[in-house]
């Protein structure tokens, strides 16, 4: 039995949620009305996992989040309301340790939980096998480590190729825990990077942008969020917007990004197995290189492998850091990965290989 802590300071969501787990008969659950009432429940109860809701009175859940990295480290799953608010607080609490999130439905809350149900048990039990002694604070020990040796991200934007022209392209995939793995590589990726980088992160659309925004903040490259056709350039990350996909094209010889409806074929979103196959209809595969990092599932594999075997080059995040390792397991497993590598050894791999390819 998955021991699972629901916390959330409304008493019709902690019904609904306790009806929803105690029908899949595995879960054994009790409930906290608050975030000092779920402290006691942890010490008391030792749950595998918790559920907690952002947004709460007296301690919020950023503030019982922050308890229970420190006190007690375990998976955690935010329940998120779908604003701008909403946001950047879930995006602050995947820094903080979460392991994954689920946006709160709204309206007619008992209609749009029990749709949900597959994805909110998918999340739970996904992240009560997440290795969180491992990911915990991981960008904030990391970044401890460079500032101790002595060693800052390139900060500087000098971008000085906007061209357009670029000798090839970065493709990256993420899923659950992709945020924290995401602020961990990128910002220390420098502007002058010559090749574009796309990325598809498994999110709702409400949260792509603010996460494009902090990331922007973060990095020494632009990061913008692709909500319309955008050709690529060089300095430049381009994040999928959520809800949909992201594919590559050409328009007047130039490759461009674009956002896509969603496909039933593809059961992820934005699909990094749809975003990897566009790339390998326009480009040449010895031009590309492909990440696929933390995630449930499989999406990105096959078709990272197929970028492989056309002689692309790619990179599938470790297990000792992965917060899941569905995604890069499966293309290791799959022959598919070229280079192995914990997270933060990620931006000096896509370093060395972009070096390698500008002396062939």
């Amino acid at each position: 039995m998955t021991r699972l802590l629901i916390v959330d300071d409304s008493a019709l969501m902690r019904k609904l949620l306790e009806e929803l787990f105690r029908a899949e008969q595995d879960f054994e659950i009790r409930l906290a009305r608050s975030g000092a009432e779920a402290l006691a429940l942890i010490e008391q109860f030792d749950p595998h996992v918790v559920t907690l809701d952002v947004q709460m009175p007296g301690m919020d859940g950023l503030t019982c989040l922050s308890r229970i990295m420190i006190e007690a480290p375990r998976p955690v799953v935010m329940i998120s309301s779908l604003t701008a608010e909403g946001a950047d607080a879930t995006l602050e609490a995947i820094e903080l340790g979460a392991v994954d999130f689920v946006a709160k439905p709204h309206g007619a809350v008992s209609l749009h939980l029990d749709r949900l149900r597959p994805l909110l048990v998918e999340k739970v039990r996904g992240a009560a096998r997440a290795r969180i002694r491992r990911t915990l604070r991981l960008t904030e020990r990391i970044r401890h480590q460079f500032r101790d040796a002595g060693i800052r991200p390139p900060r500087p934007r000098t971008h000085p190729n906007k061209s357009g022209d670029q000798a090839g392209l970065i493709l990256v995939g993420t899923s659950t825990g992709g945020p924290a793995a995401l602020d961990i590589v990128l910002p220390w990726l420098p502007s002058e990077l010559p090749w574009p980088i796309v990325i598809a992160q498994h999110m709702p659309a409400a949260f792509t942008g603010p996460l494009a925004r902090r990331l922007n903040r973060q990095c020494a490259l632009d990061v913008v969020e692709v909500t319309g056709p955008m050709p690529l350039r060089p300095g430049t990350v381009y994040i999928g917007r959520g809800d949909a996909d992201l594919i590559l094209t050409s328009r007047s010889g130039s490759l461009v990004a674009m956002p896509a409806p969603a496909l039933a074929d593809y059961p992820w979103h934005p699909s990094v197995e749809r975003l990897v196959t566009s790339a390998l209809d326009e480009c040449d595969a010895s031009k590309l290189i492909g990440v696929l990092m933390t995630g449930m599932g499989r999406d990105g594999a096959n078709a990272m492998t197929q970028l492989r075997k056309r002689g692309g080059r790619t990179i599938a995040e470790a297990e000792s850091s992965a917060v899941v390792w569905g995604m890069p397991g499966e293309l290791v497993r799959l022959g598919g990965a070229d280079y192995v590598r914990p997270v933060d050894d990620i931006a000096p791999t896509i370093l060395e290989l972009v070096a390698d390819h500008a002396v062939r």
